[in-house]
């Protein structure tokens, strides 16, 4: 029997993602632009620009960004030494970006016009105004357009600059050619690809952390315009203690993680001294703090067989190791497997020995985890719940709490409930198998009766965990027949069917006769054996895409892991594992097998097989 563990939806988002989809998405140019500190304070877009800002604009998108301490010195009679803006507009003048006026006047709180701006970017790029052709300022805006500085750029001659202009030309100054043919964002130590600002690389680079939050509050340098809790938009107010916190103080923004993984410490490796990676509750994890790695090291605070939580980073990594009897945790799930066994010094830190269950959860939250225990071994596909504090590990059986009613179009709500920001959703077999799902799974998904096993709500009311009982048909193990051999309705005998399943040809023989014929069917296992096969409904498609595929005037959706398999000779031996690319409704004769097995969010294409036409 397999174990799925497919994810459905998008994985947890990174910090680039909160902000926005990518480098084309509204507001990236914006968010690049900020991250780099070029584009400051929170004046709205369309205020205009002052000959002191631009400066300072100048400066912040120039090898001279870090140089503007310790020029305030006063080089104009309207602009003292201890003016905000004096290192600034030295630098620029000194660089020869900008110029002061004849009457010994700067006139920092001038606004400033897209000529005087192209002029003044146009000089930081290498381009000496005796070069351009023509008279100022048409030769000025003109190389500027040429040269694709203008791109994006809505004002016209004569006008004043926005701030939303400055987005605009300070971002095509990082991608655009300096006069030596360099791309000048490179020449910075910044990442260009294809014409555009490598957003995340920014975005990496000016956030620290992680940080551990020691109480319900943050201490930050600044004020956060935006803060996102495992990956949604929150507020500071959300903070508990022991958050592993990021903040990126260019973008005014926090990101926040109550990632946690509790359970016995039973591995670490390479080695107990210097250790890059633990094993707790049956899972890896790598260390990602050189506190942590002291910690879990022979030289620190823990050993193998103490119950430990793991306080977890973005990308899953260990920031810092606590006890358990600080941080109660209760994880929910189903059973995977379970067998009695004698303690060992890495299963327990007791020091005698003692009988133990040892037992594999499938987890709300997708995760695959070994407790050890008390009491007896457990079935495969109970539902439980386990605590586990510094004391014991208590797992126990879970009532089936059911909640019916039709999820939103949207996903987002069900049953009168909110799906909580990163819901945990648990769609389960019975006998062991399981997959993480994501609420956009079940987007119009009528649930009744058994489909929901047990739920919980979090403080504000919403459902943040769900165990669901063969609703997508997800966890299925989905395979092509493709020869029966042996046995009849009338004598019986062994049967043997040869099947592909992900373009592995396999044979199995007993003395049951299942109701398939050659084609699309899924295996259905009790107790980790195989008990039956139920056969997939099929359809002639028309024509097939990434997502979606049309067949007899109807469209099918297409599994995320769909199987699809190119005939070739006859055969057993005749189907080729392709992908999606490679086929279509015009060049092959297409026939898509779907689950009709009564899951209320399924329906979907498991198996396409293509034939030359």
């Amino acid at each position: 029997m397999k174990i799925k563990r497919v994810i459905s939806a998008a994985l947890a988002l990174c910090l680039a993602l909160c902000l926005c989809v990518g480098s084309q998405a509204a507001g990236a140019r914006q968010e690049a632009v900020q991250a780099l500190g070029i584009l400051s304070g929170s004046d709205s877009l369309s205020s205009p620009v002052t000959r002191a800002q631009f400066a300072q604009m100048l400066t912040a998108a120039s090898p001279y960004k870090d140089s503007a301490e310790g020029y305030g010195v006063s080089l104009f009679k309207d602009l003292k030494g201890d003016h905000w803006a004096s290192g600034y507009v030295r630098i620029a003048i000194e660089q020869g970006w900008m110029s002061g006026y004849a009457d010994g006047t700067f006139r920092p709180d001038q606004t400033i016009t897209l000529e005087e701006g192209c002029a003044a970017l146009l000089k930081v790029l290498g381009y000496d105004a005796s070069t351009l052709k023509g008279a100022y300022p048409a030769a000025q805006l003109a190389k500027a357009s040429s040269i694709g500085l203008l791109d994006g750029v809505s004002a016209e001659q004569g006008d004043p600059l926005t701030r939303q202009d400055c987005v605009d030309l300070f971002y095509d100054l990082l991608t655009v050619k300096t006069s030596a043919g360099a791309v000048y964002g490179t020449t910075l130590g910044y990442t260009i690809s294809n014409g555009q600002v490598d957003w995340s690389a920014l975005v990496t680079a000016g956030t620290k952390g992680p940080y551990v939050a020691e109480s319900a509050s943050l201490s930050l340098p600044f004020v956060p315009s935006a803060v996102y809790y495992d990956g949604a938009a929150s507020s500071l107010s959300a903070v508990r203690p022991y958050d592993v916190y990021y903040y990126n103080a260019d973008l005014s923004t926090v990101w926040i993680c109550h990632d946690r993984a509790t359970g016995t410490l039973t591995g670490l490796s390479p080695s107990a001294a210097a250790p890059t990676a633990v094993t707790v509750a049956g899972a890896s994890y790598q260390i990602g703090t050189s506190e942590a790695a002291y910690q879990l090291s022979s030289q620190g605070t823990f050993q193998e067989g103490d119950m430990v939580t793991l306080l977890l980073g973005m990308n899953g990594e260990v920031v810092r190791a606590i006890g358990a009897l600080e941080d109660e945790a209760v994880y929910y799930g189903t059973v995977v497997s379970s067998s009695k066994a004698a303690s060992t010094p890495s299963t327990t830190s007791s020091a005698t020995a003692s009988a133990q269950a040892a037992t594999q959860i499938a987890c709300t939250d997708g995760t695959l985890r070994t407790f050890y225990h008390s009491g007896s071994a457990l079935s495969a596909g109970r539902l439980v719940s386990v605590t586990a504090t510094q004391s014991e590990t208590a797992v126990k059986n879970l009532p089936i709490k059911k909640l019916e009613g039709t999820v939103s179009k949207d996903g987002t709500s069900f049953a009168g409930y909110d799906f909580a920001a990163g819901a945990q959703i648990l769609d389960t077999d019975g006998s062991g198998s399981y997959l993480r799902i994501y609420p956009s799974r079940l987007a119009g998904a009528k649930l009744s009766g058994s489909d929901v096993q047990y739920y919980t709500l979090d403080a504000n009311g919403d459902i943040d965990r769900m165990i669901l009982r063969n609703v997508t048909g997800d966890t299925g193990d989905y395979v092509y027949i493709s020869g029966i051999d042996g046995g009849s309705d009338e004598m019986g005998g062994a049967v043997s069917y040869t099947y592909i399943q992900e373009g592995k040809v396999q044979t199995v023989s007993n003395g049951s006769r299942y109701a398939v014929r050659n084609g699309g069917a899924m295996l259905v296992y009790e107790k980790g054996s195989l008990k039956s096969m139920r056969q997939l409904a099929s359809v002639q498609l028309d024509s097939i895409s990434a997502l979606s595929a049309m067949g007899g005037g109807r469209a099918y959706d297409l599994a995320e892991d769909v199987q699809v398999l190119l005939r070739g000779d006859t055969g057993s031996q005749g189907y080729y594992l392709t992908d999606l690319s490679q086929i279509n409704g015009e060049d092959y004769k297409l026939t898509g097998w779907y689950d009709d097995l009564g899951h209320p969010a399924g329906g979907r294409i498991r198996i396409v097989v293509a034939v030359p036409r």
